[in-house]
């Protein structure tokens, strides 16, 4: 009697391996090429040891079914050339370029969005049995995910938030990918390419913002200095050989520049006594 158990459950690990059982008939074929390996022994022994590195491990089929709960390696193993087939699997970190991808944003504007994902495989016995190639189906996921998940952000959560959408976009592709047996460590945004005329109108907006807060900042300088001449004024007021100084301090700045006309103010009350006597 030969039981059937679904290798695409996450509980595989937890089967006995006496439940692979062959059969009769797999059995007699699984002896007889044993028989015949002995039989051609010291010859045999170059086809049936192999060698998975400390990088790799190897899922091995026999007659079609899963020989352990586990891969094996890494190191030696036994193969039987007749009636096991093995897979090796790479647990090393792969890093993959997503192309530019082509995204309409949530408030409608048109970019082109590049980005690099890291993986690697964390259950070589399911990324062996539950999908075809894991890596090209993680490649394919990483490029959906992208587009659907900058698809729902604006403009300006795609410039200013790349470490938000990072986050997520690991947390999509690492659920997805895990009955695929693939962990995802990081994804990164790399670049976010804006048509030109979006770029010369943003420059120019932010240009035009600038200048408004250049006058609003000279707004307030001479609105402060008028406050201060104010102030000033009222304190020559009360003595009049402050004013007296300061036209002579006027006097020391203008000759110090080496000037070839002197202005000499002279106060009008002088004149009016002059005018006043004639």
């Amino acid at each position: 009697m030969v039981t059937k158990v679904d290798i695409s459950s996450p509980e595989l690990n937890n089967k006995d391996t006496s439940s692979w059982s062959l059969g009769c008939f797999g059995w007699c074929l699984y002896l007889t090429s044993m028989f015949f390996v002995l039989a051609t022994f010291p010859v045999s022994i170059f086809k049936c040891v192999k060698i998975a590195q400390e990088y790799e491990r190897a899922v091995l089929f026999r007659l079609g079914r899963i020989v352990d709960k586990k891969p094996k390696g890494p190191g030696l193993f036994f193969v039987n050339p007749c009636t096991d087939k093995f897979i090796k699997v790479d647990l090393r970190t792969f890093s993959y370029d997503i192309p530019p991808q082509e995204i309409l944003t949530k408030d409608s504007v048109t970019v082109s969005v590049d980005g690099v994902v890291y993986y690697r495989v964390h259950c070589p016995m399911s990324s062996v049995t539950n999908v075809t190639n894991a890596h090209h189906a993680t490649q394919l996921l990483a490029q959906t995910t992208l587009r659907n998940i900058l698809g729902t952000k604006k403009l300006a959560e795609l410039l200013s938030d790349r470490e938000g959408i990072s986050h997520d976009m690991q947390g999509s592709l690492d659920e997805a990918t895990h009955q695929w047996g693939i962990k995802v460590e990081r994804v990164e945004i790399k670049d976010v390419k804006l048509p030109h005329q979006l770029q010369r109108a943003m420059a120019a907006e932010a240009e035009a913002s600038r200048e408004a807060r250049a006058k609003v900042i000279s707004a307030e300088g001479e609105m402060n200095a008028s406050r201060a001449l104010k102030e000033a004024s009222l304190i020559m007021a009360e003595s009049p050989t402050a004013l007296q100084l300061r036209y002579l301090q006027t006097l020391n700045s203008i000759a110090a520049e080496k000037n070839s006309t002197i202005i000499f103010p002279l106060p009008i009350d002088v004149m009016s006594h002059f005018m006043n006597r004639k």
